[in-house]
């Protein structure tokens, strides 16, 4: 995959894959396909059971996105491997929790707690 097409920087540390979005804006549609698929390979391709995504660039996320997030988590949980997000802007988290999803996935501050609890 050319290196301009990935929309995440991945980095292994132990068994967790790490998952960090490029972009900040999260809203274009054609973008959010990539992204998915991307997420998605990981499991499906690598074959990748701890997956840890990181937020730390992101500023906006669309309604679309989510929905990536929701059926990443479905895939996770259906290979029996873990998800885990971190460093979510409180904005971001803000929309997790109006729509429940902060029940839904393990949302941690930081990068290092979220590895801990690997």
């Amino acid at each position: 995959m050319a290196a301009s097409h990935r929309r995440l920087d991945l980095e292994d540390v132990g068994e967790v894959t790490v998952a960090r979005f490029i972009d900040k804006k999260i809203l274009d549609e054609t973008n959010i396909q990539v992204i998915g698929n991307q997420m998605f390979a990981l499991v499906e391709d690598d074959g990748c059971r701890k997956i840890l995504l990181d937020f730390s660039n992101v500023e906006y996320l669309s309604s679309a996105a989510l929905g990536k997030l929701i059926v990443m988590d479905k895939k996770v949980k259906a290979a029996q491997g873990q998800l885990k997000m971190c460093s979510v802007r409180p904005d971001i988290l803000e929309v997790f929790k109006i729509t429940r999803l902060d029940k839904l996935f393990s949302i941690f501050d930081s990068r290092e707690q979220a590895l801990e609890g690997f």
